[in-house]
């Protein structure tokens, strides 16, 4: 058996660049981005060989394909960069989550509700989950004053995303953090 195990295929094809291009003539872009026509490929070589510069293929799939002169090492460098900043530029929202019970203490709830006016303002969303024990399930309105009290006082910085809604023992609302109100 010579069937290769666990090798990790990369989504994004490969650039060709210099030897590794195959058509026998290109159009070609000067390192400024000026238009130098349509060339043979071993002629667009020395010119890249010329001006130290790398030969990459642009656009493959075009009729010549298209190539480019540039310092290749530095285009990827600067890529990846740029990769990189788009990564650490993207918004993760989080879900946060307090739990609350009917019969919660003023304190206790005063507590939990500063923790969630921190996460709101950071903004992450908030997940209020109401769990209901025993007989509890059966008067679920005590819950539900409890859930919009805690939307009310929350609501110079969140909005409702879920309204109030069952999910097994528990009744869930989800806040949002309010773009409009920073």
């Amino acid at each position: 058996m010579s069937a290769k195990r666990y090798t990790s295929q990369k989504s994004a094809p490969k650039q060709r660049i210099n030897r590794q291009i195959r058509a026998r003539e290109v159009r070609l872009i000067g390192e400024k981005g000026e238009q130098l026509g349509i060339v043979v490929t071993t002629k667009a070589l020395s010119i890249a060989q010329d001006a130290n510069l790398d030969l990459v293929e642009v656009a493959p799939t075009a009729k010549p394909p298209v190539c480019r002169l540039m310092d290749f090492g530095k285009f990827m460098y600067t890529k990846s960069k740029r990769e990189r900043h788009a990564r650490k530029s993207q918004v993760k929202t989080e879900v946060k989550e307090i739990q609350l019970r009917p019969k919660i203490g003023e304190h206790d709830i005063n507590f939990k509700l500063r923790d969630a006016r921190k996460w709101l303002t950071k903004g992450s969303k908030v997940k209020v989950r109401m769990r209901f024990r025993g007989r509890e399930r059966y008067i679920p309105e005590v819950g539900l004053d409890r859930l919009a009290d805690v939307a009310e006082r929350l609501s110079d910085v969140s909005i409702i995303e879920q309204r109030p809604s069952f999910e097994g023992r528990s009744m869930i609302m989800i806040l949002a953090p309010d773009k409009t109100k920073k």
